[in-house]
């Protein structure tokens, strides 16, 4: 009888753990080479989904997604999310030959994000090489489901992200300053959600930036 009672306790414990892995909500992340025009020129730059800046996640205070991360660039790739502890569980944090193996061209990696403590914005990058110039994205943490905000809810959210681009291959960038030993060239532009201002040669027209 106690036989029996423990296997059924088991097997509910079991039937828990499957319905808790299916509840999960995955993403998909695609890094390739993505053609974009920017400053009169247009070059291939590393995009997750081909968007530049990267996509938003939007996850509650408490949740747990999986990330599919699939490596069709020529370089190695790490994804790091940037201010989340991930306690408990360091190998998918991201810092290249410290939490984890790059994961290499033509591969693919599941990588588990746990948002315990967490709320606001925050953002993840590549963390391999400079690949993060142009490899990255927001996230944005909402309180837990069923709690309020400590202020009024706002009407309207549009995550800003502030970022540098360069005409050059970020690549050949980053390999002049190992090169030489010297600082990094100065960035041709910078951009207010991948776009560069006003003032930059071949900005959208009527381009408006409200900060």
């Amino acid at each position: 009888m106690k036989s029996s009672r423990a296997q059924y306790v088991g097997f509910l414990l079991f039937l828990i753990g499957i319905l808790r892995c299916k509840a999960l909500v995955r993403h998909t992340f695609v890094v390739e080479e993505t053609p974009y025009r920017r400053l009169c020129s247009t070059k291939n730059i590393l995009t997750v989904n081909g968007q530049f800046p990267g996509p938003t996640l939007y996850v509650h205070k408490g949740d747990t997604i999986i990330v599919d991360v699939y490596n069709k660039a020529k370089y190695n790739i790490t994804i790091h999310w940037h201010g989340v502890r991930q306690p408990r569980y360091p190998w998918s944090d991201g810092p290249e030959y410290i939490t984890q193996c790059p994961i290499q061209p033509g591969a693919k990696f599941s990588q588990k994000v746990i948002f315990s403590t967490e709320e606001g914005t925050l953002w993840w990058h590549a963390h391999s090489d400079w690949s993060r110039a142009t490899v990255h994205g927001a996230i944005v943490i909402y309180p837990k489901k069923d709690s309020t905000y400590p202020f009024p809810k706002p009407d309207a959210e549009v995550p800003i992200i502030l970022g540098e681009w360069w005409k050059k291959p970020i690549m050949e960038v980053y390999n002049e300053m190992l090169r030489t030993g010297g600082d990094p060239n100065v960035s041709d532009a910078y951009t207010i959600n991948g776009q560069p201002g006003d003032l930059y040669p071949c900005s959208k027209q009527g381009q408006r930036r409200h900060v």
